[in-house]
């Protein structure tokens, strides 16, 4: 797994997957292939909008020159600064990394207990988001061998994963998260129409 932060780790690793599948290859994100998403953060680094002409700029650079720009990391404000780093890139690069994974028939990677541990940080804010849009049903968050996160009413939707999975689902790659959904139907049913995505 290495020592370096997490948000460099999914960096390099999502930038070595970028290059091997090329500029045209298909992601999670709707719409877009893996240039689009090159260029996505590339913008979002550098506090750029993304509107549809700053997207075709940076495209039009072509997806090897967006690599090489991702490859030196961020500015140093904000995106370097200890702690808060992995919050702001590290689940970023994470989602976006898995995006481009499992479209590209890749599954989930095991033996991550730092990701993990992130994403059930993150599974806070997450939870609280979807169990507000299916309101008044509940959400309990379950993960294996852990102590659920529950929001909302008791009774509502249950739904079971690691923490990487849940914070998936969550961010709305439901059909490629790897998770488990139960309890009351009508809460099951509110949170599989809700938009959840980030």
């Amino acid at each position: 797994m290495g020592t370096a932060p997490i948000d460099m780790r999914e960096r390099e690793a999502l930038c070595d997957l970028l290059a091997e599948l090329g500029p045209d290859a298909p992601t999670l994100c709707e719409g877009w292939d893996t240039a689009d998403l090159a260029a996505h953060l590339v913008l979002r680094e550098h506090f750029k909008r993304g509107t549809d002409e700053q997207m075709a700029a940076e495209k039009a650079k072509g997806l090897p020159a967006l690599i090489a720009r991702l490859r030196t990391g961020p500015p140093p404000v904000p995106w370097r600064v200890p702690g808060l780093r992995t919050l702001m890139n590290g689940l970023e690069y994470f989602i976006h990394h898995e995006d481009v994974r499992r479209a590209n028939g890749l599954g989930r990677r095991p033996d991550r207990p730092d990701l993990d541990a992130l994403a059930w940080r993150m599974t806070g804010f997450a939870g609280r988001r979807a169990a507000r849009r299916i309101r008044p049903y509940g959400l309990e968050l379950r993960p294996p061998g852990g102590s659920p996160r529950r929001f909302g009413s008791p009774g509502g939707a249950v739904l079971h994963g690691e923490p990487t999975e849940l914070l998936l689902y969550l961010s709305g790659r439901r059909d490629a998260a790897e998770v488990r959904l139960t309890g009351d139907a009508d809460a099951v049913a509110a949170l599989q129409g809700a938009d959840t995505a980030v």
